[in-house]
């Protein structure tokens, strides 16, 4: 095994990386003795190459050594969700799901079983859910999931509006701009690329201007904003207009840039001068709906403008809401209109901030130049495999809804089973109690798992696995690159543990299976290397890579989105029907039939702060990223859970009159459901505007309290018109708890 030298003989020094979907991939030093992770290092490259860990991985230690790890198989013995289990043999375990699979299939068809697979472990050979996904395919078929909790807005966004989901520049990049707004983005949680903060502070540092608009007066702003803009969640559309509105009126906008790279900003001009509608989107108007007073938005509507380049970077945050995708679309609009895609310093907005070099989502799940409309129905898309048989796919945050309800709810099947892996959807999804209601009525229910997590309670079987650091695999950073990674098994197998692959290689054998390919982890690494002409361009030597851990590419110059297409748009136009940037959108036209607008638009939802329903919770809640937790992964890690506790973020204006003082528990609630949490009472959030941290574990008492402050508890299982989770669009109260 690839290692180092330690002083302690008995120490193995072996290069590795974490899995976790956090925004981050980070080269580790895992120090080994008798099986045990002793010590953790990270990166030893010199500057600026290094790459530096966040607490995350610091304590990883104490995440896989974690005295609640799941170490053996175990069946139900308690009530669903009671949490009681008893101990069983590997071979009863797969024996149990295999003959579960056989009965669901013979009585009710393949429709019936749901595969539920996730993003928490993000890599080449182990990826989540691909070893059963190959098998329930050679089984006869399956029901599933698409769409991206974090970025599926996002994602819709920059398909509609570039053809391409590849809309970042490599964060060196930032050291070209003269100016930053970061617009709903807090990377010093969330951390979209492990070099990312430092290339920013470097971008401070630098000369460059740093603007923060969001409800929350966030880390990243604390550290580097030189302006805090406050702004209602939900509204950012409404500003965006308005400072189109500035930038028309003032003649600040670029428009040989639109001219030449664009279609239909002649629309956009039209509903942002109120000629479409008779509502003039000015700055009086926005600053009605998102509180940014006009003045505000009329100086960042000429500042932005008139400083080149400047990078408007739009995250993923206000595209989990129920107008997602126009925030995303709007910002990726501004970008056009003052002439800053393309440009280095510049940016094309769209949210996702990828590169396309050694970049973990080489393209989406849908091709270049098309859209994820859901041409089946309002409720689920079809997809073809390669075997010809169409798999159903429910939208991600709809799962526990389609349980209950099935065909009679316009779903694809009525699911009876379902098996679960890399994923604690239960949590991580809108409606938790809707969720926990599903479970309870499947009739049989298997996952996966390393922790005891709320999902993990209702299962009938539980099988433990294999964490990152038992298993080798081929790793890709996360979107800001340019890297490769090979993360060497540290560990063998601890306890009883199996891996994903293992565990579908067995069962395809109880199931009757004979073409289920099989190989070794060494085999199938290799091949997925010779398979690769991406690794294969970029490393010659593949035993050289795996000892290293990390292969750098060195960059002529940073990369930047749509440079080529800029710079030759006769030779490389934008992957779109039009060939270039879409502000208006025939395709949205054409297909989506009211649910989207063909230009970006601000719209009033269910659950905005102009709801009738606000009367009853007048309160907005976000639910931000932490820092001390990968979504609902390493939540029973102690190291972490000390660097900050998880409480409400209330401002004094709000919790004065419900006489709630700093460290009192309340209790957040809706007609979903009530949490139990501490509350921070602090001047850096706006009142009207509550955050709870999302990742935190569900746990209701005997009353439905829910004793782990999960903020799903209070959210919605819906999505948007673009297919954006709505996880940021909800109404709450606040009111002092029982213990206060």
């Amino acid at each position: 095994m690839p290692q180092s030298s330690a002083a302690d003989q008995n120490i193995r020094i072996v290069r590795a990386t974490s899995a976790f979907d956090c925004g981050g991939r980070c080269p580790l030093r895992l120090h080994v003795k008798d099986n045990v992770i002793v010590r953790i290092e990270g990166d030893d490259a010199e500057e600026p190459d290094q790459l530096r860990t966040c607490l995350r991985c610091r304590a990883y230690r104490q995440y896989i050594h974690h005295p609640e790890r799941l170490m053996y198989p175990q069946k139900r013995v308690g009530r669903r969700g009671e949490g009681k289990f008893e101990r069983i043999s590997w071979d009863e375990a797969l024996d149990t799901l295999a003959n579960q699979l056989k009965r669901v299939k013979k009585i009710y068809g393949n429709g019936a079983i749901l595969l539920m697979t996730g993003g928490s472990y993000l890599a080449s050979l182990h990826r989540g859910g691909a070893a059963a996904q190959r098998l329930l395919n050679l089984f006869g078929g399956y029901v599933t999931h698409y769409g991206n909790i974090s970025s599926e807005g996002a994602v819709w966004a920059s398909l509609t509006q570039y053809g391409s989901v590849m809309v970042g520049h490599s964060r060196e990049d930032m050291l070209n701009s003269r100016l930053i707004l970061l617009w709903g983005w807090d990377p010093a949680r969330m951390i979209s690329g492990t070099n990312t903060m430092y290339h920013l502070i470097r971008a401070k540092e630098n000369g460059a201007r740093v603007i923060a608009i969001d409800p929350r007066y966030h880390d990243t702003a604390a550290t580097v904003a030189d302006q805090w803009v406050p702004i209602r969640p939900g509204t950012d559309t409404a500003v965006m207009a308005a400072m189109a509105n500035v930038m028309i009126r003032e003649k600040l906008h670029d428009q040989a840039f639109l001219d030449r790279y664009t279609v239909g900003f002649d629309r956009f001009k039209a509903y942002v001068l109120g000629d479409e509608d008779g509502i003039e989107k000015t700055p009086g108007w926005a600053a009605a709906i998102s509180d940014v007073p006009a003045d505000t938005i009329v100086r960042l509507a000429r500042e932005y403008a008139n400083t080149r380049p400047a990078a408007l970077m739009d995250c993923q945050g206000p595209a989990r809401s129920a107008m997602g995708e126009q925030y995303n679309r709007c910002a990726a609009t501004l970008c056009a209109m003052t002439g800053n895609v393309g440009r280095p310093g510049g940016s094309a907005g769209g949210g996702l901030m990828g590169i396309p070099v050694a970049h973990m989502f080489r393209s989406p799940a849908i091709p270049a130049g098309k859209n994820p409309f859901e041409l089946e129905g309002p409720k689920v898309k079809g997809t073809l495999d390669i075997r010809e048989r169409v798999i159903k796919r429910i939208h991600i945050n709809t799962l526990f809804d389609a349980i209950l309800k099935g065909k009679k709810g316009g779903y694809p099947s009525d699911i009876r089973m379902a098996w679960s892996m890399c994923n604690n959807y239960l949590n991580q999804t809108g409606n938790s109690n809707k969720a926990a209601k599903a479970l309870q009525n499947l009739e049989f229910f298997a996952t996966q798992e390393l922790f005891m997590t709320p999902q993990a309670r209702y299962a009938d079987i539980l099988l433990p696995v294999t964490s990152t650091a038992e298993r080798s695999d081929l790793m890709r950073p996360w979107p800001s690159g340019p890297y490769f990674m090979f993360s060497n098994r540290a560990l063998e197998p601890l306890g009883e543990c199996k891996d994903d692959l293992e565990i579908a290689t067995e069962l395809a054998a109880r199931l009757d299976i004979k073409d289920f390919e099989t190989h070794s982890e060494e085999e199938w690494l290799r091949r997925l290397y010779e398979k690769s002409t991406d690794l294969k361009h970029h490393i010659r030597d593949f035993d050289r890579f795996r000892q290293e851990g990390i292969h750098r590419i060195e960059l002529e110059t940073p990369v930047v989105a749509f440079r080529k297409q800029i710079e030759d748009p006769e030779n490389h136009p934008f992957d779109t029907p039009s060939g270039k940037i879409e502000i208006y959108s025939q395709r949205v036209a054409d297909i989506v039939e009211g649910l989207c607008p063909p230009i970006p638009k601000y719209l009033p939802t269910s659950e905005d702060r102009n709801d009738p329903l606000s009367r009853n919770y007048p309160l907005q809640l976000i639910t931000p990223h932490p820092r001390n937790r990968v979504h609902s992964e390493m939540y029973k890690v102690e190291w972490l859970r000390e660097t900050e506790p998880h409480r409400v973020w209330i401002n004094p204006v709000d919790a004065t009159p419900r006489g709630i003082k700093d460290g009192d528990e309340v209790h957040v609630f809706n007609e979903r459901g009530t949490i139990a949490i501490a509350a921070w009472v602090t001047e850096r959030i706006i009142p009207g505007v509550v955050s709870v941290f999302e990742g935190a574990w569900y746990h209701p008492d005997e009353n439905g309290i829910d004793r782990g402050g999960c903020c799903n508890t209070l959210t919605r299982d819906a999505y948007s018109g673009g297919g954006a989770a709505v996880l940021n669009t909800s109404l709450v109260e606040v009111r002092k708890g029982e213990r206060s």
